[in-house]
């Protein structure tokens, strides 16, 4: 018995092994990949400022500051500046913003981070701004109360993915409630901070800028 004991326990390890191998990546999984989530430990912290142009004149901006390590937002916005915690029993408003902007920015990383969706794809899909080909990636959000874990603010919410041959994001499709129609912007001016990568600027079907970062710094 005492013989046959290691050759039971290198067998089962050989069995997790090939196990694991034979599971592939879905296809989230694989966008998360692609923009370096794999080395997304590394990171401590990541600053920016979140731009918006809200009409042909005005754009506001609000700067972040999340320290992963400390789980806690910094915030400064047009009336005020504070930090919380994300493990405050209630959070303040502009949690709301910070989910949101942080979208924007790390939607592949949500893709690995968030549960509460499911989804689907379909190959050689034109891109609705650009027409590139690409592979839809289509993320549906099951609905729930607000802040449901996994899903923010905005449970029930629905985004098409346009996915290059590489699995990184050429436009998405953001469609409120899973509706039929949505609004699309582009995924571009990506940059490598540290270990991982970030689409930097986002443009409308008018062919203007309506949502970009600067400022960004990943330490």
């Amino acid at each position: 018995m005492k013989n046959l004991l290691p050759l039971l326990l290198s067998v089962l390890l050989l069995y997790s092994c090939a196990t694991k191998e034979e599971t592939p990546d879905s296809l989230p999984v694989k966008v998360a990949k692609a923009y370096g989530i794999e080395n997304f430990d590394q990171v401590n912290s990541i600053a920016y400022t979140w731009n918006v142009q809200r009409d042909s004149v005005n754009v506001l901006s609000r700067d972040w500051k999340w320290n992963i390590k400390e789980r806690t937002v910094y915030y400064s916005g047009p009336d005020t500046t504070y930090t919380y915690s994300l493990d405050a029993d209630s959070l303040p408003p502009a949690d709301a913003g910070f989910v949101n902007d942080k979208y924007w920015l790390m939607m592949p990383f949500q893709l690995a981070w968030d549960t509460g969706y499911t989804f689907d794809s379909k190959e050689n899909v034109s891109t609705p701004i650009k027409g590139t080909n690409s592979t839809q990636l289509t993320i549906a959000y099951a609905p729930g109360e607000s802040k449901s874990p996994g899903m923010g603010y905005t449970p029930g919410d629905a985004y098409d993915l346009y996915l290059d041959e590489n699995n990184k994001i050429l436009e998405w499709t953001f469609r409120r409630g899973n509706g039929d129609t949505g609004r699309t912007w582009t995924w571009e001016n990506e940059q490598q901070f540290g270990p991982i990568t970030l689409a930097l600027d986002h443009m409308g079907q008018d062919g203007n800028r309506f949502i970009w970062f600067t400022n960004v710094k990943v330490d």
